[in-house]
């Protein structure tokens, strides 16, 4: 009288009498109908579900219908009942899949590529997650059935007109996320960008725009599948050292702590955006460019915390315990972070020395490589911090100094900036498997000094200088430091890159950054297949698909007890 496979221990022929009275009060179909009220275009299930409800209702509110159901129509009702089960299911968001690298992607360049080429940037590398600083239609046409995940942005000067109106949210969402979700598979908004710092006159609306925006989400059925928040500045955040003792700036609450209720309400993350860069460049030589650029310094170097005793080896890691710390002051101590932006300028002007090719690569590849070690912070060891570098091109029509120019990993034309150095990362590499290093002239050196080591290195040195001759590959730039650098990287190489042979009376250091340009390859470079192979910045996880979406059902474990209880009486 009851199917073996059930889960219930009993009979469900007493059940029957239950069935049939409950059916009788209108509540029991009225809330089955109310499923018709869910369904969206993106999400029809509950038509379905609600016929099959009905459908369920009938079969159950009278044996005498099921025992006159002939044998041949056994296999529909059970096609119909699984249906069911299928309809059940509601959107849910993928489990978390840990700390991941992302790149950001700026369009002030004078020519920015097609967004089928950026896509195929982006593909080759195997970068998985980026941020947009808009919608730009294209860009999410192109992006469809990759399985990249991305943030869109609403640009600061929109935030008025969505923060005054709930219809104007709702046809950007219609415009924006509708049309392209699911083929396009996006994860969160971001509500302006450091509206607090860089449009404070905007500060009135920015928590209304966040919320009329997750109201248009609702209605469409995807809150729980797109998170919405807005990045903010450091800057925002006073006294951030020592960490224990951060604070947001307190005029800023009123916006803040609405901010941080929604976030949390809605369990989405705070997006900061980290630059130890400019803390370095603000600190007047108090913060050690070693801990900066992650650079490994000894224990008594350590910044600790005088209130918790916490050592800080990176100022990475100081900053965004501050964030922490600072939201625990307003007693919000659930809200993860999400490091929006991040990165290291490879030029800068006069005035800013530190902006260089190798300071830049140091740092971006000691970032990911921190970032992907899923060390967390100390004050939350082991909790993701998954973070966005700034940027994935550089822009070079962006106003500013010639910093403001130089974050990007890439050129417009695809080539690289420098060459991440990413072994042992866990990431997957294209071209730089080989521990590279080379030799190049010291920055500063004095001039005369490298045409010494110059003309030692092409002389008892026993180095070909052909390449720098007139005419030829690496002749350009014709200055005595770019020559230097071609000649110590070819003499270091040739003794199997002994440290000791980069030294040239103090005037050479060993570096990582391959100094090879256009068509002058430097020694280290030969056999690694640098022409026409960039660098990967994070491997694709495991269970990720094409669409972006295969996880992203999970089925009701009521609606299989509900299929339990219509076969059991099915074959009672």
């Amino acid at each position: 009288n009851f199917l073996t496979f059930s889960p219930c221990p009993f009979s469900l022929r007493a059940l029957n009498p239950i069935f049939s009275t409950l059916t009788q009060f209108w509540p029991f179909p009225f809330f089955c109908g109310l499923f018709l009220l869910k369904s969206t275009f993106l999400d029809p299930k509950p038509i379905i579900f609600s016929f099959l409800c009905f459908l369920s209702l009938w079969v159950i509110s009278d044996s005498q219908k099921l025992k006159s159901l002939s044998l041949s129509m056994a296999p529909l009702l059970l096609l119909s009942l699984s249906l069911l089960v299928l309809a059940s299911a509601s959107p849910s968001p993928p489990p978390d899949e840990g700390a991941f690298i992302g790149v950001n992607i700026g369009t002030d360049l004078s020519d920015m590529p097609h967004p089928t080429q950026v896509v195929a940037l982006l593909k080759a590398q195997q970068i998985r997650h980026i941020r947009l600083y808009d919608a730009d239609p294209g860009m999410l046409i192109a992006l469809a059935n990759t399985g990249i995940k991305v943030i869109i942005s609403i640009p600061n000067d929109q935030l008025l007109g969505i923060g005054q109106s709930n219809s104007t949210a709702a046809n950007w969402i219609k415009r924006n996320v509708v049309s392209h979700y699911p083929a396009t598979t996006i994860t969160a908004i971001s509500v302006g960008s450091e509206v607090l710092t860089s449009l404070p006159n905007a500060a009135p609306v920015l928590v209304s725009a966040i919320k009329n925006i997750h109201a248009a989400l609702l209605s469409s059925n995807l809150d729980r599948l797109i998170k919405v928040s807005t990045p903010l500045s450091t800057s925002l955040i006073l006294d951030p050292f020592p960490p224990s003792q951060a604070f947001f700036n307190r005029s800023l609450n009123p916006v803040i702590v609405p901010l941080l209720s929604f976030l949390q309400s809605t369990n989405s993350y705070l997006m900061i955006n980290v630059y130890p860069y400019y803390d370095y460049m603000q600190s007047n030589g108090v913060i050690p460019l070693d801990y900066a650029l992650f650079k490994p310094i000894p224990p008594n170097k350590e910044a600790v915390d005088a209130n918790t005793l916490v050592r800080y080896s990176n100022a990475f890691d100081a900053m965004v315990d501050a964030t922490y710390f600072a939201m625990a002051f307003l007693n919000f101590t659930n809200i993860p972070v999400l490091v929006t932006e991040s990165g290291w300028p490879s030029k800068g002007e006069t005035n800013e020395p530190d902006a260089t090719l190798d300071n830049a690569n140091t740092y971006n590849s000691n970032l990911i490589r921190h970032v992907l070690n899923k060390t967390g912070t100390p004050k939350r060891p082991g909790i993701a911090v998954s973070t966005y570098i700034y940027e994935l091109y550089n822009e070079d029509t962006k106003a500013g100094s010639l910093s403001e120019k130089s974050w990007g990993l890439f050129n417009a034309n695809g080539e690289p900036v420098y060459i991440l150095r990413l072994t042992n990362s866990g990431s997957v590499l294209a071209n730089d498997t080989t521990n590279q290093t080379y030799c190049t002239a010291r920055e500063g050196a004095d001039p005369k000094m490298l045409q010494a080591a110059l003309d030692w290195a092409c002389g008892p040195g026993k180095i070909d200088c052909s390449p720098i001759k007139q005419g030829e590959a690496c002749y350009e730039p014709d200055n005595v430091v770019a020559h230097a650098n071609y000649a110590f990287d070819t003499y270091y190489h040739q003794t199997g890159n002994n440290p000791d042979a980069c030294n040239f009376n103090g005037v050479a250091s060993i570096t990582t950054t391959d100094p090879s340009h256009g068509s002058c390859v430097f020694a280290g470079s030969r056999g690694n297949g640098r022409n026409g192979t960039l660098v990967n910045i994070t491997a694709p996880s495991a269970n990720s698909t094409s669409s972006g979406i295969g996880s992203d059902l999970y089925y009701s474990r009521g609606m299989l007890s509900i299929l339990t209880v219509v076969l059991n009486v099915a074959f009672l």
